[in-house]
């Protein structure tokens, strides 16, 4: 307890200023009696409250959150430490009882609350640029990214946003969002130098400051639908991007909300480059992918159909699941018309992926220049050699070549082998036969000797092309047991008379079976087969198998 001064003339003078230690207090002190009236202070309440007209600040009522806090404290009901606004400052208030009632010493609170203010919207800054970019990296498409960027630049800046990227053509891309409303996106042919800041941000400048821009000056087309109000703040800021802008953001305050503060607008900056860094990923990840997609189409290997009379059929699987190519290939390039061969090529380059899918796209190019030579096979795989020892590559490949042609019912081919394990022809009553053909692979030695071979396929009958990874699938029960020509043979005598693409399917499947889960090479496979009799043999022309151009 505070003890009361003497019994001076004028008790209201020496309350708290006859005790040096209250008058000489660093925070203000207010004595209240029991009816609330202010019957004492020291020296920082009267300078806290100056100018009244008597000293003791006996006319001044007290703010109503101390007024209030004091009928409690009287009454035996306070909870907690009461607080509120003297002027511009905050201050919490705690009593000491006293023979004239409580002093109440006020605690200046407010440079605490408004650190606290700032460390929140700090930290829920960061959390907001945080989710802004995890959000937009989740994303690598470009309308999805600039949707997600205005929505959320609406939601946590501003009343409405706008996001216009760079054009393309003669229009650009403008996606406005608005907060709490479905985003809206556009392409239209828009003026940037009709917006303040605009044309400068599209090109990368530094923003203009907000205090710098007239709303008045904002085109119509800049506001969402809907806006409330007339546009009272406006921010333009550059969307920075890997080298080049990714395009630029507009944020809109009504009138009746209060103006970007500076702190405002730098946060703003920091939400556009991280907007912009994701927007930039999303645009470079759409270019390489259509680029990829672009190359990819030479890679593929084709869609098979009948040609010229004669069944064509074919199956890739790449080494990893993954992949969509690797160093397996096959060609069926059709003769101008039914009186010219079709010259049928499979190939298998040493190691997988994409290097040697490059590699594979560089012989299947090659092979494609040289089909006025197709007649020719021992021509054709010298040229293909040479090629190949003079490029940088230090690979080598296996190929068998198939010159095609019917003739009635029957289909005769030449079939020559470079390294490559021999076709096997099954025929109509389950019998398998290995061509006789050998030869050297392209791309390892200077000269590429190899022996042709003629054989006849009577209706039904079919030619099987393929590559190593289906014999050396290694697999089994106990996972280290390679699928074998044996297996092959025996599976292909099951599918006697069976169409050419019911055959490939077939192998292709067994031999995914055997291997189950584990690892295998490029696996690929060609079945050319003679119509059975009754059967449509086809008329289809040199487009009638897709993916590459025929001669």
């Amino acid at each position: 307890m505070i003890p009361s001064p003497g019994s001076p003339t004028h008790p209201g003078d020496a309350r708290v200023g006859s005790v040096p230690t209250w008058d000489d207090a660093p925070c203000p002190v207010l004595v209240l009696d029991a009816h609330g009236r202010v019957v004492g202070r020291n020296r920082a309440a009267r300078l806290l409250v100056p100018g009244l007209p008597s000293d003791d600040g006996s006319s001044w009522e007290p703010p109503g959150w101390l007024s209030d806090a004091h009928r409690r404290h009287t009454g035996g009901t306070a909870e907690g430490t009461p607080s509120g606004t003297i002027g511009d400052r905050v201050f919490e208030a705690r009593p000491t009882p006293t023979a004239d009632g409580v002093a109440w010493w006020l605690v200046d609170d407010t440079d605490r609350r408004l650190a606290e203010a700032a460390l929140l919207r700090a930290q829920d800054r960061t959390d907001t640029a945080s989710l802004l970019f995890s959000t937009l990296l989740s994303s690598l498409n470009v309308p999805r990214c600039a949707e997600i960027a205005a929505r959320m630049a609406a939601d946590h800046l501003a009343d409405a946003a706008v996001l216009v990227t760079p054009p393309v053509g003669r229009g650009y891309a403008v996606t406005h969002a608005r907060r709490g409303e479905p985003v809206v996106q556009e392409t239209r042919q828009v003026d940037p130098h009709g917006v303040p800041g605009l044309a400068e941000a599209l090109r990368g400048f530094p923003p203009v400051p907000a205090r710098w821009i007239n709303p008045d000056d904002i085109p119509g087309w800049v506001v969402p639908d809907g806006f409330a109000g007339p546009v009272g703040s406006v921010i333009v800021t550059p969307l920075p991007g890997h080298g080049v802008p990714a395009g630029a953001l507009i944020l809109l305050r009504s009138g009746t909300e209060q103006a970007f503060t500076p702190d405002e607008e730098r946060f703003a900056r920091l939400f556009a480059a991280r907007a912009g860094t994701a927007l930039s990923a999303a645009r470079l990840y759409s270019e390489q992918t259509a680029i990829t997609a672009t190359l990819m189409r030479d890679l593929l290997p084709p869609a098979l159909h009948s040609v010229h009379g004669v069944e064509y059929a074919g199956r890739y699987r790449a080494a990893a699941d993954h992949e969509r190519v690797g160093g397996d290939f096959y060609d069926v390039h059709p003769g101008a018309d039914a009186s010219e061969e079709t010259f049928v090529v499979l190939g298998d380059v040493a190691g997988k992926g994409l290097d040697a899918a490059v590699l594979t796209g560089k012989i299947r190019n090659t092979l494609q220049a040289l089909l006025p030579l197709a007649s020719d096979h021992q021509q054709v795989l010298s040229l293909l050699n040479g090629a190949l020892l003079n490029s940088h590559h230090a690979r080598f490949a296996t190929l068998v070549l198939a010159s095609v042609k019917r003739h009635g019912d029957t289909v005769r081919l030449r079939l020559t082998s470079a390294g490559h394990l021999p076709p096997l022809v099954v025929r109509a009553d389950g019998t398998v036969e290995e061509v006789d053909t050998r030869g050297t692979l392209v791309g390892a030695l200077p000269t590429t000797p190899g022996r042709t071979a003629e054989t006849e396929l009577a209706p039904g009958e079919t030619c099987l092309l393929y590559t190593d990874g289906i014999t050396e699938a290694r697999g089994g029960p106990l996972g280290d047991e390679l699928f074998g020509e044996h297996r092959l043979r025996k599976a292909l005598a099951e599918c006697a008379g069976m169409p050419g693409e019911a055959i490939v399917e077939r192998v292709q499947m067994l031999a995914a079976q055997w291997l189950g889960s584990g690892r295998h090479d490029d696996m690929a496979a060609v079945a050319i087969g003679a119509p059975r009799r009754g059967a449509p043999g086809g008329t289809g022309g040199r487009n009638a198998v897709a993916g590459r151009p025929g001669r």
